[in-house]
């Protein structure tokens, strides 16, 4: 029903039938989308199982919150819409479609966002299925392609911060010298839920060189309670981040698109999971109540989960 879409989202689809002139059809799919899009956000911010996706009240949602919306949330969702509802690739690039004419219209005919996360998504290739993360020899080289520029020992553990603790790029620019207490690490996920993760010693040991031949060089730096800082002494943006990342994948030659800050989030849970890492201990380490959203994030297939079955040693008593 209308009354339980937000406000905004009504306009841009009075605005797709008036102005630009869509079918009623159209402007229903345009809906159905964007519900799905923004229950599926909300999902993850409240911890609630994708299953119950449907049950999600979206009313309450306003400009304030969209505008938090990243390019990381939008690949999360089209990951979604493949993996666990099975969408077809026409599917989900109408989807990306749909969210790109929305953040288009807030941006450029409202006027109410200074920043639009889905100039850069790209529509899902018919006949390509683009890598969704890297494995071991792919992050390796990742890892070697970091430039040895002015900036190299904080792109190095920002690095090895992403691949070893999974962490949220978000999270990653929130983190601060006092975020750390020995090798524990506090990290302020999504709704202000704090959890502690340990650091191993590739995050430690990046971290002090960062510190000792980087970070204390920086002007300002003594007073910046931020962990990783910019060669003007203040906070990394995501989307500062965001464009290291991408200049390390370019710089890697690994002909993988679109490795983004959250691919390197997927990217460490899958290989963590694929070495024997249990999906409770994943739960807690990426910061997710709910272990069905933990299963979209290190790619649990089908055939993994059969072959569980087939090895319970009960299996063999039949």
């Amino acid at each position: 029903m209308q009354s339980e879409i937000p406000k905004i989202m009504k306009d841009f689809l009075v605005y797709l039938t008036t102005i630009k002139g869509k079918s009623l059809r159209t402007r229903k799919e345009y809906e159905y989308d964007l519900k799905l899009f923004f229950r599926f956000l909300k999902a993850l911010e409240e911890d609630v199982d994708p299953s119950q996706i449907h049950m999600i009240n979206i009313s309450d949602i306003n400009i304030e919150w969209m505008k938090e919306i990243t390019l990381e949330d939008i690949y999360l969702f089209m990951e979604y819409c493949e993996i666990q509802r099975k969408n077809s690739t026409a599917s989900r690039a109408r989807k990306a479609a749909t969210i790109k004419s929305f953040f288009k219209y807030l941006k450029g005919k409202r006027r109410l966002l200074e920043y639009n996360p889905a100039d850069e998504l790209e529509s899902p290739k018919i006949g390509k299925k683009k890598p969704i993360y890297m494995n071991q020899q792919e992050a390796e080289q990742f890892i070697a392609a970091i430039k040895r520029n002015n900036h190299y020992y904080r792109n190095f553990s920002m690095v090895m911060f992403f691949l070893n603790l999974g962490l949220r790029v978000s999270e990653l620019c929130n983190l601060s010298v006092h975020s750390i207490e020995g090798n524990l690490l506090s990290v302020i996920g999504k709704g202000d839920k704090e959890r502690t993760v340990f650091m191993n010693n590739a995050c430690l040991q990046s971290l002090e060189i960062y510190k000792e031949k980087e970070r204390q060089y920086i002007n300002g730096a003594n007073n910046h309670d931020a962990l990783f800082l910019s060669q003007k002494g203040t906070r990394l943006t995501r989307q500062t981040v965001a464009k290291i990342i991408k200049q390390i994948n370019i710089d890697a030659g690994l002909q993988k698109e679109n490795i983004t800050p959250h691919k390197l989030r997927h990217t460490s849970a899958t290989i963590m999971y694929k070495n024997g890492a249990d999906i409770r201990s994943l739960q807690h380490i990426l910061g997710h109540t709910s272990v069905s959203t933990t299963q979209i994030y290190t790619h649990v297939e089908d055939k993994e989960i059969q072959q569980v079955i087939e090895n319970n040693p009960f299996n063999h008593l039949g």
